[in-house]
């Protein structure tokens, strides 16, 4: 089957919106990058007008940019492998789809077959919460992962040695490709949800960890939820906005008992670390 690419260059808070839109229009891969996303839809589906009004649609509310490419006479499932590497972590964790070999000489190996979800560990915001999640203590410990997208992050919870995971998310199909991975990884203490976190009938200070790589926007309205159910001297890391909205991010995060520790920064993209007093 032939294909029609998209490859958008945007920020990350453009992303969650375009896949929205994209997929009501048949595209039904999406790849993440360092500076947007790469989408791909079946050529027979192709509505490049409609396309357009929906780009021009967003203009004045978002810097972006896109071109257009045709993937004609090739097998997509060899195509979407071609484009999709493994990828290293720190020098401690590997994340390769199925389709990669293993290499145990990693101390940490996940396997990820994205679809249309987010979270490969190729973009900086899951990289930088991967790296953090390797200086928290998980041994014992109850977590949860909002926005899981692909339950990358959840998965490496159970590899730190978590008690107990839930992960959840907005999206059906992200429940549905992070309990795929989840399976791939033979992590059996996740539990998947579908739902915003506040929306979810989560006991007062239950988790120990608290893993949130979402946008600015969401965190924002969602923090005061994380505090509550966070455990007392709980930890809380974020990602998926800029370094230059930290500010906000932390005076937020102060008002709910929550201390800044400490913060990595990517490619002006920043997770932080905080603490529940």
């Amino acid at each position: 089957m032939d294909y029609i690419g998209i490859d958008i260059k945007c920020v990350g808070e453009f992303t969650e919106i375009l896949i929205a839109e994209l997929g009501e229009q048949g595209f039904d891969s999406f790849l993440e990058t360092e500076d947007g996303l790469e989408a791909y839809c079946p050529q027979k589906e192709f509505d490049k007008v409609t396309l357009e009004e929906i780009f021009n649609r967003y203009q004045e509310g978002f810097e972006f940019s896109y071109s257009f490419k045709e993937i004609s006479k090739v097998n997509w499932n060899e195509e979407w492998e071609k484009n999709y590497d493994p990828i290293f972590v720190d020098k401690e964790i590997y994340v390769r789809a199925t389709f990669h070999e293993s290499k145990p000489e990693f101390r940490y190996e996940i396997v990820i077959d994205p679809k249309m979800s987010f979270g490969t560990g190729h973009h900086s915001t899951t990289s930088m919460m991967l790296v953090n999640q390797l200086a928290i203590d998980h041994t014992g410990k109850t977590v949860l992962d909002a926005g899981t997208g692909t339950g990358i992050l959840a998965i490496m919870a159970t590899k730190l040695g978590a008690k107990s995971v839930i992960a959840n998310d907005i999206d059906d199909w992200c429940k549905e490709n992070s309990e795929e991975n989840i399976s791939l990884n033979k992590a059996e203490n996740i539990e998947v949800k579908l739902g915003a976190t506040p929306t979810l009938s989560f006991k007062k200070e239950h988790f120990d960890i608290v893993l949130a790589n979402i946008n600015k926007n969401v965190l924002l309205e969602e923090i005061p939820c994380y505090a509550q159910i966070l455990t007392k001297k709980g930890i809380l890391v974020l990602s998926g906005f800029y370094e230059s909205d930290l500010k906000d991010i932390e005076t937020k995060a102060n008002t709910v008992g929550l201390t800044l520790l400490s913060y990595k920064t990517k490619n002006n993209w920043c997770s932080p670390v905080f603490k529940k007093n």
